[in-house]
């Protein structure tokens, strides 16, 4: 076996094949990183002239002129093969030292415990304690859960093999039932171009202020789309209501509702379905009210409910990062959007989509429960990864963490 360093469009044929991929080691990553002062390194190994294990690692000066190495969802290589892993490693580890790095962490995109839709351990199921273990006796150290950089848990939804009425089915009925509400009163969805992302930065700073979470900048926004639209790897989408449309529509409903309730009889057996009628009238009435109200406080006939962003890198959909406008969550738009790429899944044979980030330990109710139950909704499984680990690579690494938890 050979490690050497190689060329990006050597990590990029090997990347795009392996079972580990995932839209945070993909090449762009280090595009990414390098526009914020970070260095790219593509290292890789070779058995008999074969790439066998590969890996994007970057590199940013800390203290004392020392270097923090960083492998985003870690090294792409087999971990069920110790004799590979182990080289890989000590490789990467005099490659970090001879580039004056002090630590080298990693976060590997591999489940741990499989888990099922209520975040509990599924007997016999896939098991990966192994790996954690080999990774600590050469030396790693786990990084506790509030410290990691990346998404720990997740909740995916598997697509293969699947049709969209199955998926549909197999839905919470509310979660159906929501979805269908969505697509009758008229929500739109619109994908934003690079001119418009404001547009959804807009909606993340007045969720991020209601949630108490921080906001990335636009520019981050439009360093992603720079590096992924073009292949149709990121994509930017609000909601929109049409609330002209929206008020006729209802006014329609309303009117069906008026006809069926006036012929109806006096008779006593009537009375249930009258008092149904009637209820769904008085409704009616109160959105359409509402709808002016809004049109009239915004002064515009469509109004922006939400807005999201996904990553669509083969084999996964991921749902990465969205927002609400909390006057208008009531439309519930996100529903419907989850399901417009749903079904795109499993148009284009995508393997799952990943509604991404859930609290760890979900199965013991932690803080933000809800985040998880409005994914729970669309069916899925609970997706546990090893996590993050960090190998200490001179003595720097131990004075330096002095420094930040003094610092803390």
């Amino acid at each position: 076996m050979q490690f050497l360093e190689i060329t990006e469009k050597e990590y990029r044929t090997f990347w795009e094949k392996h079972p580990l991929k995932t839209f945070l080691s993909a090449p762009e990553i280090g595009s990414l990183r390098k526009s914020n002062g970070w260095n790219e390194f593509f290292v890789g190994v070779k058995d008999d002239k074969k790439l066998v294990a590969a890996a994007l690692l970057v590199s940013h000066k800390r203290h004392f002129g020392k270097y923090e190495f960083y492998s985003p969802r870690g090294v792409l290589v087999d971990y069920e093969n110790k004799e590979l892993l182990e080289y890989f490693l000590g490789e990467i580890k005099k490659f970090v030292k001879e580039h004056h790095g002090y630590i080298f962490r990693m976060d590997p995109y591999v489940i741990y415990k499989e888990r099922d839709i209520d975040g509990n351990i599924v007997e016999g199921g896939e098991d990966h304690s192994e790996v954690v273990s080999n990774l600590e006796r050469f030396g790693f150290k786990k990084v506790s859960i509030p410290e990691m950089e990346q998404v720990g848990w997740m909740f995916s939804l598997p697509l293969k093999g699947k049709t969209k009425e199955q998926i549909l089915k197999e839905m919470k009925p509310n979660t159906r039932n929501t979805i269908r509400k969505t697509e009758k009163i008229g929500i739109t969805v619109k994908e934003l171009d690079y001119d418009e992302l404001d547009r959804f930065q807009n909606i993340m700073i007045e969720t991020g202020a209601r949630k108490n979470f921080s906001v990335r900048s636009v520019d981050y926004y439009k360093k992603m789309y720079e590096l992924f639209h073009d292949k149709g790897e990121v994509k930017y989408y609000v909601t929109e209501l049409d609330l002209v449309k929206y008020r006729k529509k209802l006014e329609e409903d309303k009117k069906v509702a008026i006809e069926k309730l006036e012929k109806l009889s006096d008779a006593k057996y009537n009375e249930g379905q009258k008092k149904n009628l009637e209820n769904e009238i008085h409704s009616y009435e109160k959105r359409i009210k509402e709808a002016e109200d809004i049109r009239k406080d915004k002064k515009k006939d469509v109004i922006t409910l939400s807005g999201s962003m996904f990553m669509i890198i083969e084999p996964e959909i991921i749902y990465l990062s969205s927002g609400n406008y909390e006057e208008f969550m009531k439309f519930n738009s996100q529903y419907l959007l989850q399901w417009m790429m749903i079904e795109y899944g499993i148009e284009h044979g995508f393997k799952k989509h990943n509604f991404y980030g859930i609290p760890a330990n979900i199965n013991e109710h932690p803080k933000d429960y809800g985040i998880y139950e409005f994914k729970r909704g669309f069916n899925g499984i609970v997706e546990e990864l090893i996590g993050e680990f960090e190998l200490p690579i001179t003595w720097h690494y131990y004075l330096i963490k002095f420094i930040h938890k003094i610092r803390k």
